[in-house]
């Protein structure tokens, strides 16, 4: 599961990255700016790269709505949970098929939600990926899918998978994580020549070596009516209770 996302850098950032070299521009429809807590449910954009326009930052709304549905993306969204894909199904879900095999993605992150039980109770952990030169949380890429809607907008969803030791500590009652690709799959998972056999155990090898962290954080993401879209909602709550 992942239901909720951060991407925090600014524009200047994300085309200095270097995690993805040939960035060049983000599409002038984006409407770009940073977020500290996008809810999935609300069905705002992420911000994706397609793999065949891999040079340019894409608004996407966070549901992938399937070429069936198309014309109408609030019905759909009404009966459907695409926020998320699950690696192991892709190739078997009707809602998923079409786009991965050839409508694949990179979706950009610098920081993600999930929920911590303990007897019962769910607590809100912020997760990042620190660096060196961005103590806060460094930019990184989930594996996605997307789709074209009729409105020539995109919908996209983000690819989990069974969680690794860190993750299945932090998300500890699913135990699921976002496929968080390792820089040197990028090209890979845009290689249209890829079999379906080769993108499985692309995503079974995938997930990036690079250290994550994770606190606990205000359980207002999980209220009704509080604008948590802001720089408080990823600050540590408890500090001694870090992974």
């Amino acid at each position: 599961m992942c239901y909720a996302n951060a991407l925090r850098k600014s524009e200047t950032e994300i085309l200095a990255t270097k995690e993805y070299l040939r960035i060049t521009s983000i599409a002038p429809d984006a409407k770009y700016h940073p977020t500290y807590h996008l809810n999935g449910f609300s069905h705002g954009n992420l911000y994706i790269i397609k793999m065949d326009d891999p040079e340019v930052v894409h608004p996407a709304a966070w549901g992938l709505v399937p070429h069936w549905a198309s014309h109408n993306a609030n019905e759909f969204w009404k009966k459907s949970n695409t926020l998320n894909a699950r690696a192991e199904s892709i190739f078997d879900k009707a809602s998923f098929k079409d786009s991965a095999e050839s409508k694949r993605c990179l979706i950009l992150s610098n920081g993600f939600y999930e929920p911590h039980h303990v007897n019962k109770v769910s607590t809100p952990y912020f997760c990042y990926q620190p660096s060196k030169e961005y103590p806060e949380g460094d930019l990184f890429f989930f594996a996605g899918l997307y789709s074209e809607l009729d409105n020539n907008k995109l919908s996209a969803t983000i690819i989990t998978t069974e969680a690794n030791d860190f993750f299945a500590e932090v998300h500890n009652l699913k135990k699921r994580m976002p496929l968080v690709l390792d820089k040197n799959y990028h090209e890979d998972w845009f290689d249209d020549g890829l079999t379906n056999q080769d993108l499985n155990e692309l995503m079974a090898t995938g997930f990036t070596n690079n250290t994550f962290k994770a606190h606990p954080v205000s359980k207002d993401i999980y209220k009704k009516g509080i604008d948590t879209n802001k720089p408080y909602i990823i600050e540590p709550v408890e500090k001694d209770t870090l992974f």
